[in-house]
């Protein structure tokens, strides 16, 4: 049988309003989940076509970077804004994406990962991409990294200048000096598939969960990051090739290597 996935969204979202206006009463039924009503789990990765483009990262048993105390992690973490012009390596990119949504086992039903970071049921809503400058041996382009096989996906090739992400994407000029800008997208219906109209403050929590591994992370490797939360939503959306409706951009934080750069909270 094969699931309207769009309808229902459509009708779980036009429910939620309806509550959080006071519109109309919400039923008891409407609080019932798509996996109470037997219905089957969305993907755990987003599908990707398998002649697509892949890059192999570093895996997490062969990292030799990042090994400092965690109290110096959590007591240097601080928002940077001045970036080196010195390039990630290919091991340091693997080690923040492994850290912020690196996966440490798949149910063997393939309803739930455990992942380096803490999600509601373990559904794991955020999709990563990457807009990539400088990494040691990878094009400057778009990129999706697949969790699952631990691999970066090319969504497209080369990025636009830096102008231009200026002017149309985000006010903040920093951003552009970045080796790379991590991406977070939401795919609410993993989420609420399991926890129906209840999903979106776990939803939004769970990106501060990601972010701050990429913080604690970023210390380890003597490079710094900025959460940001200021873009235009239909433009990043478009550079990532979301749909803004079941899959939207949510947050996104600029890496770069760190000299003695400026910092604040």
């Amino acid at each position: 049988m094969r699931v309207d996935y769009k309808r229902m969204l459509r009708q779980r979202r036009q429910l939620l309003k309806a509550y959080s206006d006071q519109e109309e009463p919400v039923s008891g039924e409407a609080w019932r989940s798509d996996q109470q009503k037997g219905i089957p789990p969305p993907p755990l990765e987003k599908p990707h076509d398998k002649q697509a483009k892949l890059i192999d990262l570093v895996a997490a048993a062969k990292f030799t970077i990042g090994q400092i105390p965690l109290r110096t992690a959590i007591a240097n973490r601080a928002s940077r804004r001045e970036f080196a012009r010195d390039p990630l390596t290919l091991e340091e990119l693997s080690f923040l994406l492994w850290a912020t949504q690196g996966v440490r086992k798949i149910d063997r039903h393939k309803v739930w990962t455990r992942r380096a970071v803490p999600s509601g049921g373990a559904r794991q809503p955020y999709e990563t991409y990457l807009l990539i400058r400088r990494v040691l041996g990878v094009k400057p382009g778009i990129y999706r990294y697949l969790p699952l096989e631990h691999k970066i996906l090319v969504v497209a090739e080369g990025i636009p200048p830096d102008s231009e992400l200026n002017d149309k994407a985000w006010p903040q000029e920093f951003i552009t000096k970045a080796a790379v800008v991590f991406v977070w997208a939401a795919v609410p219906y993993r989420s609420e598939w399991r926890y129906g109209i209840i999903s979106y403050k776990d939803i939004l929590i769970e990106a501060g969960h990601i972010c701050q591994n990429l913080y604690l992370a970023c210390e380890a490797i003597g490079a710094g990051t900025c959460a940001i939360a200021s873009y235009d939503q239909e433009v990043v959306d478009a550079l990532i090739g979301v749909d803004g409706e079941d899959e939207m951009t949510v947050y996104l934080s600029p890496v770069g290597k760190v000299t003695e750069a400026a910092s604040d909270e």
